[in-house]
C-alpha cells in the first residue's frame, strides 16, 4: 500500500506543478490557456484533484508505516465504488474512453488490497481476546489468603 501511496502522491505533485503533463499521462489532450474556452474550469479541477491525490498518497504511506490495516479494509469497498462510477462515466459518455484506465486502476487496486488483507489475515495468528481470562493469564492475588484445603502444587499430591 505504501507503493500506491507514493504513486498517488507523485501524481498529485505532478498535477500541481505541471497539470498539462498529468492530463497527457492520463490520456487527455491538454488545452493551452489561450485556447481554453471562457468558463472552462479544467485547471481548477486538476488542481483540486491533484491536491486530493497528494493528501491521499500521504495517508496511504502513513497508514502503511503504522500497519493500520483497518484503514486498508475501508479502502476496498470505496475503491470498488470509484471503479464503478468511473466506468459508468465512460459508458454513459460523461468521460472519454481513456478515463476507463483510471477506473480499472481503482478496481484492480481494490482487488489487490483485498487479496493482500486476506493473505495477511491468514498468515497472522488471531489476536487474543482481552475479555476472556484464562487461568494462566490471571495472577494469584497476594491479598487473598490461600485455601488450606487446596494444595499449592497439585503435582505434589
Amino acid at each position: 500500500m505504501a507503493v500506491f501511496g507514493v504513486l498517488a502522491a507523485v501524481m498529485g505533485v505532478v498535477g500541481l506543478i505541471a497539470p498539462d503533463a498529468l492530463l497527457a499521462v492520463m490520456g487527455f489532450t491538454p488545452v493551452t490557456g489561450s485556447r481554453r474556452a471562457e468558463g472552462d474550469h479544467t485547471p481548477v479541477f486538476v488542481t483540486a484533484s491533484s491536491m486530493a491525490a497528494l493528501n491521499m498518497g500521504v495517508y496511504y504511506v502513513l497508514a502503511s508505516l503504522s500497519d493500520w490495516t483497518a484503514f486498508f479494509r475501508w479502502t476496498v469497498p470505496f475503491r470498488l465504488l470509484t471503479c464503478t462510477v468511473f466506468t459508468l462515466a465512460v459508458l454513459g459518455g460523461r468521460a472519454p474512453s481513456c478515463f476507463l484506465g483510471v477506473g480499472v486502476w481503482e478496481g484492480l487496486g481494490a482487488l489487490a488490497t483485498g487479496a493482500a488483507l486476506r493473505y495477511d489475515g491468514q498468515r497472522r495468528p488471531a489476536p487474543a481476546d482481552p475479555t476472556v481470562a484464562t487461568d494462566a493469564a490471571v495472577p494469584a492475588d497476594p491479598a487473598v489468603p490461600a485455601d488450606p484445603a487446596v494444595p499449592a502444587d497439585p503435582a505434589a499430591t
